[in-house]
């Protein structure tokens, strides 16, 4: 049982950001460190990068009027839930079969609790924010990385002990083949880092597209921000690059919703920060796909918090997972 004292860490190690929050016993974050972290030599930087910024924080519970009771860990890839061993990491070397949980209960002695970052992004939007009303949940993010998150009768569905809902390793069409009935993970076409390789390949980009304009030709510092504020702007290139990215994606989540039913569908993560310039084709190519049955039963909608979904869902797996 909490008090209303108690605080706790949430934490989201990520492929291309850090983050480390301080947070009360109703998921408040009362203060935050935020990094993208050079990872030269893969999960050694990220432990190193924690070792150096946990214990500051910790620090800080008196003068929040607190103690901080325990860790809550989103991590950003396959591990084994019972016991918070990483299996790997798709995106950064160094993490496969290492006793994460262990390492961080050893390291700063604080009970741990470790979920896929997906998982406590959910979590999060599930207890404090789109899914608070929600009976069947689904929460998918699009960032570094595109993944995804189950609840039924807001419990989290684990499958077999390893996680479940991977929305970003199905398989769709690959438009960006020649070879025709080709296909690809979702993730190698709509994550943000594929959708940035494609922006950046030289001759990518049609000539006479606003955003050759605001790269200033150099095509190597193109980003999702820039690619979704020349689709606001009308851009004919950056408005149908944005259907087909969510033409792929809605393929996909049309046919988790035929599956499995959700009432509610929140997307967040960095890409899902367009806003409805990506939702709404989103939206629109689900509706025309999914079946009958879900028509008209489920919402798709934008995600509360964000960026700071992770490690708000990782506090509360901390505060909820650990007596």
């Amino acid at each position: 049982m909490t008090a209303p004292n108690d605080l706790y860490l949430g934490v989201e190690i990520g492929a291309t950001k850090q983050q480390i929050a301080l947070a009360d016993a109703g998921g408040e974050l009362l203060c935050t460190v935020s990094e993208k972290v050079p990872l030269p030599n893969g999960a050694t930087d990220v432990r190193d990068w924690l070792v150096k910024r946990i214990p500051p924080l910790v620090a800080r519970e008196a003068e929040f009027g607190g103690k901080v009771q325990a860790i809550g860990v989103g991590f950003g890839g396959v591990l084994e839930s019972l016991t918070g061993k990483i299996c790997i990491s798709v995106q950064v070397p160094g993490w496969q079969d290492f006793p994460l949980r262990d390492w961080f209960e050893q390291t700063f002695r604080l009970p741990a609790v470790v979920a896929n970052d997906t998982v406590a992004g959910g979590y999060a939007e599930l207890c404090r924010g789109s899914g608070v009303d929600a009976r069947h949940f689904f929460y998918s993010n699009i960032g570094s990385g595109i993944g995804g998150a189950l609840f039924f009768d807001r419990a989290i569905y684990d499958g077999l002990g390893m996680g479940s809902a991977y929305l970003g390793h199905t398989y769709v069409p690959d438009w960006t083949s020649e070879s025709p009935g080709r296909e690809n993970k979702l993730e190698n076409l709509c994550s943000g880092w594929s959708v940035e390789r494609r922006l950046r390949t030289p001759g990518y980009v049609a000539r006479g597209s606003e955003l050759l304009t605001m790269c200033q030709g150099e095509v190597s510092s193109l980003t999702c921000a820039m690619w979704g504020e020349a689709a606001r702007r009308g851009d004919a290139f950056a408005t149908a690059e944005i259907d087909r990215v969510a033409r792929s994606y809605a393929i996909a989540l049309a046919n988790l919703i035929t599956l499995v039913s959700p009432d509610v569908v929140a997307i967040g993560g960095g890409v899902a920060n367009l806003g409805d310039v990506l939702l709404d084709p989103i939206r629109r190519h689900v509706a025309e796909r999914v079946f009958i049955s879900a028509q008209g039963a489920y919402r798709i909608v934008p995600c509360v918090f964000m960026d700071a979904a992770v490690p708000i869902g990782a506090a509360l797996l901390a505060r909820d997972r650990i007596e």
